[in-house]
């Protein structure tokens, strides 16, 4: 597997989010939904603090490759997708949905397996809990967990056999995360804000509830880090830029103590600054009495109107006792 340099990765444009073909030869799954009318059960509020609950479902398909969705990119207008799933695989699909973005299904759903540069599946290879994707300028990245290790894919993924590009050069500060809750978070900031189309990738966890989620801004040149304040035994599982430069950290909690939770933070993008603590803006906390499960991958995109739209996705880790919903948001700026 080639390991190189940052430098040559940050040199091409953002290729677009289109509507063209993903995974043309991948295997097709049947799907089909629940509809999740009220995000709070039991209420029929869709207001929650600055984002409106646009609607949601429950994916329940019919090969259990589809479980364990860990990333997440919108395309076409939020009328496609791409994820990739915890033990290594792409899964893409079309969203029906309204204008506004409220998702009424899924169709044209199909999954491959995640190739080496050798053409071998990630899964042979032992590199394969994939968790996280960003869309930047010269590909699609990819981080797996159990490695602590990005890589880079061509773009797009358009017959799902693609192989592997590169794997990032990247500090021991990245390496030495622990394995199995190291590099969980991952996203690619705009090319005119002020990281300017920089990677940004967070640690799921910190040593104890006194130390900061690590974060790192990975550059052309050099891996700078900064801290995310940890509070209430939240961890990082997704982050995704808005289009002005924010950037969004999705986090999820889940002990004996707490039960289930979900928050969602907002960072100025000129906060964000190496060895900088950001403290962030709150836009959402739920609990065991939302229409949330395992909360990991986050994406954004823009709908017909013009406004900024989030989804959210669970990862159900292949479990007959979790659920995948698809949650989707308009965030009131």
């Amino acid at each position: 597997m080639a390991v190189v340099g940052l430098a040559a990765l940050f040199t091409a444009s953002l290729p677009p989010a289109s509507a063209q073909a993903l995974l043309s030869e991948g295997a097709s799954v049947a799907v089909r939904i629940k509809p999740i009318e009220q995000f709070r059960i039991g209420h029929e509020e869709i207001r929650f603090g600055r984002l409106t609950y646009l609607g949601g479902f429950e994916i329940l398909a019919s090969d259990r490759q589809i479980g364990g969705l860990s990333g997440l990119i919108s395309l076409d207008g939020g009328n496609g997708f791409l994820a990739v799933t915890d033990n290594g695989h792409w899964v893409s699909g079309r969203v029906e949905q309204t204008e506004a973005g409220v998702p009424q299904g899924l169709s044209d759903v199909r999954f491959a397996p995640l190739r080496g540069a050798d053409g071998k599946t990630l899964k042979a290879r032992w590199g394969h809990d994939t968790e996280a994707l960003a869309l930047s300028g010269s590909g699609l990245y990819v981080t797996a967990e159990t490695k602590n290790a990005v890589y880079r894919y061509p773009w797009p993924i358009a017959t799902g056999k693609e192989r592997m590009l590169e794997e990032l050069e990247l500090p021991d500060a990245i390496r030495s995360l622990p394995r199995n809750t190291g590099l969980e978070a991952l996203a690619a900031a705009p090319e005119d804000g002020p990281l300017a189309g920089r990677v940004i990738a967070v640690a799921e966890t910190a040593p104890s509830g006194l130390h900061d989620l690590a974060g790192f801004i990975i550059g052309p040149d050099r891996t700078e880090t900064f801290g995310i304040a940890r509070h209430d035994r939240f961890d990082a599982t997704d982050a995704a830029f808005l289009p002005g430069g924010d950037l969004l950290l999705m986090e999820r909690r889940f002990n004996l103590r707490d039960l289930i939770g979900l928050r969602l933070r907002r960072f100025k993008a000129g906060n964000i600054k190496p060895g900088a603590v950001v403290e962030g803006e709150l836009l959402l906390e739920a609990d065991f009495g939302y229409q949330i499960d395992n909360m990991e991958a986050l994406a954004v995109h823009k709908n017909a109107q013009g406004e900024t739209i989030l989804t959210l996705l669970s990862d159900n880790n292949r479990s007959l006792l979790q659920r995948t919903v698809f949650l989707r948001f308009r965030l009131e700026d």
